[in-house]
């Protein structure tokens, strides 16, 4: 006599089910996987903000007073951050430099990845808007420095104003 093997196998509800639940659990995973993406990047541009204002801060205690990029250009902004510099903020000397990888991408908004600077000599959030295709604003008179997004963060501050 033969024996018969009986095959076993899932039934279409058992499938059913397993697919219904793994969307139950994508649907509630997927909104706090997002959240958590954004205030990964609002941490990112906490940590950039006070490595800038670090970095402006001692380049003026270290140069009388004056802040970088007193001449509105960019590349000199840079340079001084970034080179070492004299007392008078010309290359060559004994200071700085005071970023090693130049400017930080801006981590939030529209410019994302952006690691250009728009300088100003008014406030920053007054120009904001202005400044399309820079990462950050810094303002070369009080040497005040913000990310360029007017998007809300998750407070609901607008422009990330009070970072």
């Amino acid at each position: 006599m033969k024996s018969r093997t009986k095959k076993s196998a899932f039934s279409l509800v058992e499938l059913v089910i397993v697919v219904v639940i793994i969307g139950v659990i994508a649907a509630i995973a997927v909104p706090r996987i997002s959240r958590g993406a954004k205030g990964a990047g609002e941490s990112a541009l906490r940590g950039s903000l006070a490595s800038l204002r670090n970095a402006i801060d001692m380049y003026a205690a270290e140069h009388g007073g004056a802040w970088p990029g007193a001449d509105a250009a960019e590349a000199t902004l840079i340079r001084q951050l970034t080179e070492k510099t004299d007392v008078n903020g010309a290359a060559g000397g004994n200071f700085g430099p005071y970023l090693r990888r130049g400017f930080p991408p801006c981590p939030v908004g529209p410019r994302t990845g952006d690691t250009g600077v728009s300088l100003t000599n008014i406030s920053p959030l007054a120009v904001a808007e202005a400044t399309a295709g820079k990462g950050w604003i810094y303002n070369y008179a009080t040497g005040e420095i913000i990310v360029n997004c007017d998007d809300l963060d998750e407070s609901g501050n607008v422009n990330y104003d009070d970072y």
